[in-house]
């Protein structure tokens, strides 16, 4: 019945029952989607986290199902439901859209805050989580604050790769050139490549200036041929999420045996001709960059910030 997007998920909207009040917006993958029906109580998809998590299962905030209503479309979600604890938003207040946003670009908070998330979680909360409201908070500012910054560091390279897509400057860019060969299969090819030196980096096997540099510098050429592939075959950034991938596996690292498999499959999806199993490829991919940062303990930015240096002096990134 439900269109699940090619990440397989669906956003959706919580409105209370009540009032009207729109309190939140979060995704559901399928199971999400079951267990709410299920159980009666809102379960939804974090894309960091890459798991399921139930509103209010640390706070007592739960959300009760009232209704559940379709779009026309069949992709998105209207949940109305009887919010406990009075209070949707893991900053304490009722609803996350709480600030009004004035003509000089600053916020004007409307409501009144209902519980101190200082003491409900331990800790402060980030003011700018959207999916992680009731995980450890410490560790939330944290990750919430390198997603978005990953996420705006990787926009923009994918943004100056699809300008090389559609822009042929094949006489002064070696990116412009492949992107307009149009060849996927040799891309993949050179990320095999790629993907077997940065395990090697982890290993001890494939040394040139030490673990921790070796890592940024082979992690960001798997994070270029991803995006190339990513590119050639018109797939827009929301489609594929690179950065809650790495994080996924940065914050939960998997064994070396499971990246050795994990790479087996990402090559052999990305050499697929279905699209989800094209997207699910990248997922892949990117998750292994995270994996290498984490067993080389370099900051999971370092790769994206390594390759938008470089783009800062041929001139693509301001």
């Amino acid at each position: 019945m439900l269109n699940f997007d090619r990440q397989g998920l669906l956003p959706v909207v919580i409105q209370d029952e009540a009032t009207g009040e729109v309190l939140m917006v979060a995704f559901m993958n399928e199971e999400a989607f079951s267990m709410t029906r299920q159980t009666g109580f809102t379960h939804f998809f974090s894309r960091s986290r890459n798991s399921i998590w139930r509103k209010g299962e640390q706070s007592g905030n739960e959300q009760e199902v009232r209704g559940i209503y379709v779009n026309c479309e069949e992709n998105s979600l209207l949940i109305k439901v009887v919010q406990h604890g009075g209070a949707a938003c893991h900053t304490g207040y009722c609803s996350c859209y709480h600030r009004r946003l004035l003509p000089d670009d600053t916020y004007q908070i409307e409501a009144e805050r209902i519980f101190d998330p200082e003491l409900v979680y331990g800790s402060k909360k980030s003011p700018i989580s959207n999916d992680e409201s009731d995980f450890p908070i410490a560790m939330d500012y944290k990750r919430n604050e390198e997603q978005d910054k990953l996420e705006i560091e990787l926009r923009q390279l994918y943004e100056v790769y699809k300008y090389l897509r559609d822009n042929d400057m094949s006489e002064t860019s070696n990116t412009s050139r492949l992107l307009q060969d149009h060849s996927p299969s040799y891309l993949a090819t050179r990320l095999a490549d790629e993907l077997q030196e940065l395990a090697d980096v982890q290993t001890g096997d494939h040394i040139h200036a030490g673990r921790e540099d070796d890592t940024i510098l082979e992690a960001s050429q798997v994070g270029y041929w991803l995006m190339l592939l990513a590119a050639t075959v018109n797939l827009q950034y929301e489609d594929f999420t690179p950065h809650a991938s790495i994080l996924s596996t940065y914050y939960e690292p998997y064994s070396e045996n499971k990246a050795i498999e994990q790479r087996q499959d990402c090559l052999s999806l990305l050499t697929s001709n279905q699209p989800a199993a094209l997207v699910q490829g990248l997922h892949i991919g990117f998750a292994l960059i995270g994996w290498a940062c984490a067993e080389a303990k370099v900051s999971p930015l370092a790769p994206a910030e390594h390759d938008l240096a470089q783009m800062q002096r041929r001139g693509f990134v301001r």
